[in-house]
């Protein structure tokens, strides 16, 4: 399993496969789908780093790839991208981030039985993603951005890795929910419903 890109690269290179190049490539593809960073062009990390450019507020933060072998039947080789969350200061905004019960879900799953409904259910992909960062943060991008690498990235959206993602993505998708009628439940916030 490799550790680094560059070992990603390098094991597709021995193998004469493109499995983890493949895997990197997709990821990457989704995250500039979802705006995940916005391309600085006052600078280079050095100036940044040095004080001869400035980024009042930001941070810089390292972020690396992690890797992964799915045992689905094809080995199907995936790559996330994530931020070294443990580099920032701790947030001044709340990072907690609610999930619904396992006694709510039973309890769901039980009211549609007994009432004859239909029990849908659905993935989000790259769910923290879709919500935006609230810290003020840059990173240097590494050879995972092709093109782009060696760059000052300005990180917009809510990394998996960094401390206030999933508080992130938890107001988001109950802001989104809210819009489209539905309400909480008392007895667990992470409980919607909406009348017929």
């Amino acid at each position: 399993m490799p550790k680094t890109v560059a070992e990603a690269y390098a094991i597709d290179h021995i193998t004469g496969t493109n499995n983890w190049t493949l895997a990197i490539e997709k990821e990457m593809r989704k995250i500039r789908e979802l705006g995940a960073f916005e391309k600085w062009n006052k600078g280079t990390s050095e100036d940044l780093r040095s004080g001869k450019a400035k980024m009042p507020g930001y941070e810089e933060i390292g972020c690396h790839m992690v890797f992964d072998i799915k045992m689905d039947g094809k080995f199907t080789r995936k790559a996330r991208y994530v931020a070294n969350g443990n580099e920032t200061e701790p947030p001044t905004a709340h990072t907690y981030a609610s999930v619904v019960s396992r006694d709510s879900v039973r309890i769901a799953l039980l009211y549609a039985a007994l009432n004859d409904l239909e029990v849908l259910s659905c993935d989000v992909t790259n769910a923290y993603l879709n919500a935006d960062c609230r810290e003020k943060i840059w990173v240097q991008a590494g050879p995972e951005f092709g093109e782009d690498e060696g760059l000052v990235m300005i990180i917009k959206k809510a990394l998996y890795g960094l401390k206030g993602s999933g508080a992130s993505w938890r107001n988001m998708i109950s802001q989104t929910m809210l819009d489209a009628s539905y309400e909480n439940t008392y007895a667990d916030p992470d409980v919607w419903r909406r009348r017929a």
